[in-house]
């Protein structure tokens, strides 16, 4: 008849309530700055359904990268906006009609795989945890490619720090 949902099944559903709440005031919000504070609550949102999807890793990156990394920026660069003199922001959206259509056809895609695919519901599956092997993978087979593309970030911040430097003349 009507059970009893468990702490698991609350904890989940008030996460993926957060994660539609929150991301929905991303969209709509007027102002700039609460769309940031909502984009925070997103994807700390998003890294909680990693946890419940055993994804440690990613939850962790999730939280470092996004969180910590390109929301600052994003809050950075809605600052200086701010301080521009007299900023033309009114720009028409145009092709409204096409992207919503575009929008509908993929949500009808997605909800015909959700509703396709097999879940395995009601098994509890105790899995460890995957930050051992992605490291060991990093540093063993992957150390080349990890090496690159370190140099190569390194790269655009130095770039990004000389673009953003006043020219002294």
């Amino acid at each position: 008849m009507f059970s009893i949902p468990d702490l698991g099944e609350i904890l989940f559903y008030s996460i993926v309530f957060l994660v539609v709440l929150s991301s929905c005031w991303v969209v709509m919000s007027p102002n700039l700055v609460h769309s940031a504070v909502s984009l925070l609550f997103t994807l700390f949102g998003v890294a909680g359904l990693y946890v419940f999807l055993y994804a440690d890793f990613m939850a962790a990156s999730q939280v470092i990268i996004y969180v910590g990394g390109i929301l600052v920026l994003i809050i950075f660069g809605v600052m200086l906006t701010n301080k521009i003199d007299d900023p033309k922001l009114s720009n028409p959206s145009q092709n409204q009609l096409i992207a919503g259509v575009f929008c509908l056809l993929l949500l009808v895609f997605q909800f015909q795989i959700i509703f396709n695919t097999n879940w395995n519901l009601g098994e509890l599956i105790i899995r460890e945890s995957t930050v051992n092997q992605i490291g060991m993978m990093l540093l063993s087979k992957y150390l080349l490619p990890f090496e690159v593309v370190s140099v190569l970030l390194l790269a655009a911040l130095i770039g990004a720090a000389m673009l953003s430097r006043k020219k002294v003349d």
